[in-house]
């Protein structure tokens, strides 16, 4: 989730989805609730770590995080080196991934009715939309810094929105990288305090619909997904030029990414 999420126009929650842990990681976040500070203002400790146990799933947020962090630390230089080196083969990859998950999503669905092809389609259409847009020019003043936070993670726990291609767009996308790199302290919280409140109200509202409006969720989100399908699309098009003898190792490649997530998947629902 983390090397894609650095990747604008890949969504950290596109592999979320692919490795069977989305649902769970929705749920989880939209348990986290400020409450169980209370306790500890008033000086009770005990009461302060049992209210934390049982709104923050650590068993499942520890080994996530960590695995994020140490993305953002290592996998994601290899991640732009690959796009820096060879765009074409590694937008190849990521449209194979899109793709599965999608037919993953697709596969989980009960039935397929009008209501679900509207809203997949009320999907793909918003998304296409939303990718075509060119980024705005913006100041990076402190209260802009904290809007984009809370925008940005909103996207990021969406499969095939990507909360970096939306940073791109808002225009704090290099800024807020130089910004980690040069470790400017005021701006990063300032982000992080955004992020974490953008995504602990948008994790509640996408777990009811998860839960109570499922199937028009599932589609609406297959539609995000084939939406999302013109940024590698466009990227791989533009770095092969319509040569054929440049398209087919993307098509082969996008072929072995399909086919990974779709075994997988396989593998996962032979688990359970």
């Amino acid at each position: 989730m983390g090397s894609a999420d650095i990747v604008p126009g890949v969504s950290g929650g596109t592999i979320a989805l692919i490795t069977g842990i989305y649902a769970h990681l929705v749920e989880a976040i939209s348990k986290i609730r400020f409450g169980f500070l209370k306790p500890l203002f008033k000086g009770d400790f005990k009461g302060f770590s049992t209210q934390l146990l049982d709104q923050i799933d650590f068993k499942f947020f520890i080994p996530l995080v960590l695995g994020i962090g140490v993305a953002f630390l290592t996998l994601a230089k290899v991640v732009t080196y690959c796009m820096d080196s060879y765009p074409a083969w590694t937008y190849s990859f990521f449209l194979g991934l899109i793709i599965a998950s999608a037919v993953i999503l697709f596969r989980k669905l009960d039935k397929i009715n009008l209501k679900n092809i509207v809203f997949a389609l009320i999907g793909a259409i918003l998304t296409f939309i939303f990718v075509s847009l060119n980024p705005i020019a913006a100041n990076h003043s402190l209260p802009v810094i904290f809007i984009s936070g809370m925008i940005a993670i909103c996207a990021m726990i969406l499969p095939g929105v990507s909360g970096s291609f939306l940073l791109l767009l808002l225009g704090q996308y290099e800024y807020m990288l130089n910004a980690l790199h040069q470790l400017h302290f005021s701006e990063i919280i300032v982000f992080v305090v955004g992020a974490l409140i953008g995504i602990l109200g948008f994790s509640k509202i996408l777990n009811y619909l998860l839960k109570n409006h499922e199937e028009v969720t599932m589609a609406f989100l297959i539609g995000v997904m084939i939406g999302s399908l013109k940024v590698p699309g466009g990227e791989i098009l533009n770095s092969t030029g319509l040569s054929f003898s440049a398209l087919l190792p993307c098509i082969i490649i996008a072929i072995v990414g399909f086919a990974i997530i779709i075994l997988l998947e396989t593998k996962f629902d032979y688990i359970e």
